[in-house]
């Protein structure tokens, strides 16, 4: 059986190339690499840059800490600043009375004002 439909398409006429216009060439390669820098561009000024912004603001907002400053942890967790020594890469948190935690200050999320009430 497949012999037969081997040999029927075989037989088939091939439909014959269109005779339309040609078709015009594709964008340059230097109009392609004007396009990608020019979107390399906007995503860095649209996402890349305020990000930087951002991480430098909170940077000097850690680097400033007192004791009594009220912090958000990037577990979720709020505390007032017990200890902070500027040599040093951790502070001291209270999160209860009497609950004292030690914690790296990259895992500092938010700075409270010195105002606002825990909930």
């Amino acid at each position: 059986m497949p012999i037969v439909l081997t040999a029927f398409l075989a037989d088939a006429p091939v439909p014959a190339a269109p005779t339309s216009a040609p078709v015009p060439p594709g964008p340059d390669m230097m109009t392609m690499l004007v396009y990608f820098f020019a979107v390399l561009v906007i995503m860095w000024v649209l996402m890349i840059r305020p990000q930087q912004k951002r991480q430098k603001e909170l940077a000097e907002k850690v680097s400033s800490l007192k004791n009594g400053d009220r912090v958000v942890t990037i577990g979720g967790v709020h505390a007032s600043v017990v200890s902070v020594k500027d040599n040093e890469t951790t502070l001291i948190i209270s999160i209860a009375e009497n609950t004292r935690v030690k914690i790296d200050k990259t895992a500092i999320a938010t700075i409270l004002k010195k105002d606002s009430k825990e909930s």
